[in-house]
């Protein structure tokens, strides 16, 4: 009987999932077939509802719904992070910009060493 149920749901899923397509192709199409005749305001209006619709149908699949309590969950663990103050974002920037630049003499020194070893050694 389980087994049965989840038949049902994935074809009604994968119809959902054509249904989606569809649309989202006809408002391609159609926004490009009739980019001569219809005014842009009307053209803009009609994708837009055509995506909010095949988006919404998209979200009655059980992917869908997957998608969506992952969202959910996404945002409520954005709002645990402890964000850091300005000063806290300007010290970390500050540190960053100082390590990049002393690794950069450091390698800049290695380089002219080396390249010295080879002229030395190969003559140039």
């Amino acid at each position: 009987m389980t087994t049965n149920t989840e038949n049902q749901g994935n074809s009604l899923d994968i119809v959902k999932w054509g249904l989606a397509i569809i649309l989202l192709a006809a408002a391609v199409i159609g926004n490009q077939m009739y980019s001569e005749e219809v005014s842009v305001l009307v053209r803009v209006i009609v994708v837009v509802v055509a995506f909010a619709l095949a988006g919404f149908i998209a979200l009655q699949t059980e992917k869908g719904k997957q998608a969506l309590a992952f969202a959910r969950e996404a945002q409520i663990e954005v709002r645990k992070v402890v964000w850091p103050t300005r000063q806290e974002a300007l010290n970390t920037t500050f540190i960053v910009l100082a390590a990049t630049g002393i690794l950069a003499l450091i390698l800049w020194g290695l380089d002219a060493v080396l390249l010295r070893i080879v002229n030395f050694i190969t003559g140039v």
